[in-house]
């Protein structure tokens, strides 16, 4: 149902702060809780002399948060009120819970204006690659020839993850997603590997496992394998990575490319 009258005018209302009169003194600075205002023009605002509204643009004039008169005040003038009625096509301050995603216009919100943990979505993104061979490996950690990507246009988010005789730290808490991919040189043999997770510092358990078989000899084969973790605390998470009973196979590393590789991204806050 439209409305029935004249339609209310929204603005942003405020009273000044009382004023002294200084004798012989036409100038004076208009405040809001002892904090300078600027009114739009002379025209938005109303102003009480002596008990008689004054005329804008001609009983006085504003520049800045400067009210100027048109002629001195002296002693006994009182300045009843200065009303600004900021601009009446202008809501203000919205209530809360006014504002809807339709009210938002595109591209209108940056990371400046996001809380700060936000900075653009991503905080943390790394990854690291096997820089030589692993020959017959068998089951057993991969804690040797382990470099960050340094080539190709590389380039990572954050201060990066950690790593120490194969086992990597994350940099911060959050959710994380952690992959490992690996390119595999096989004879006749069974292959596995596996991402182990720590969330207490040194137990480990096995979090996601990729495995493959053949009986070709000599051919190439890559396995991969991948697992959100909830990174809670720094000290106490880890993660590190596992061959899987190779036993004629070599995984394939190198310095220069990334042929088997850890990367590790994270996606957001600890859930």
């Amino acid at each position: 149902m439209a409305y029935i009258g004249k339609t209310p005018l929204v603005g942003n209302f405020q009273i000044c702060d009382a004023i002294s009169v200084v004798n012989n003194q036409a100038a004076y600075t208009m405040q809001v809780a002892g904090v300078n205002v600027i009114p739009e023009s002379s025209n938005n605002i109303i102003c009480s002399l002596g008990g008689i509204i004054q005329k804008p643009g001609s009983s006085f004039t504003v520049s800045g948060s400067t009210i100027t008169f048109s002629q001195n005040l002296v002693t006994g003038d009182v300045i009843d009120f200065i009303q600004i009625l900021g601009s009446v096509l202008d809501i203000g301050t919205p209530s809360d819970g006014t504002v809807t995603e339709s009210k938002i216009g595109s591209n209108a919100v940056t990371s400046a204006k996001m809380f700060s943990g936000f900075a653009n979505g991503i905080t943390m993104a790394d990854q690291f690659r096997l820089t030589a061979d692993l020959a017959n490996p068998g089951a057993a950690d991969i804690t040797a020839n382990l470099e960050r990507v340094d080539t190709n246009g590389f380039a990572k988010i954050g201060t990066g993850m950690t790593e120490s005789s194969g086992i990597f730290t994350f940099p911060s808490t959050g959710l994380f997603l952690v992959r490992f991919m690996a390119t595999v040189f096989y004879d006749n043999d069974y292959m596995g590997i596996e991402i182990f997770v720590s969330t207490d510092g040194s137990n480990f358990v096995s979090a996601a496992m990729s495995n493959g078989g053949t009986t070709t000899v000599n051919g190439f084969f890559t396995l991969s394998g991948e697992c959100f973790i909830n990174v809670t605390n720094t000290s106490n998470f880890k993660v590190k990575f596992k061959t899987n009973s190779m036993t004629a196979s070599t995984i394939e590393g190198d310095t220069d490319q990334t042929r088997t590789g850890f990367t590790f991204i994270r996606l957001g806050d600890s859930q």
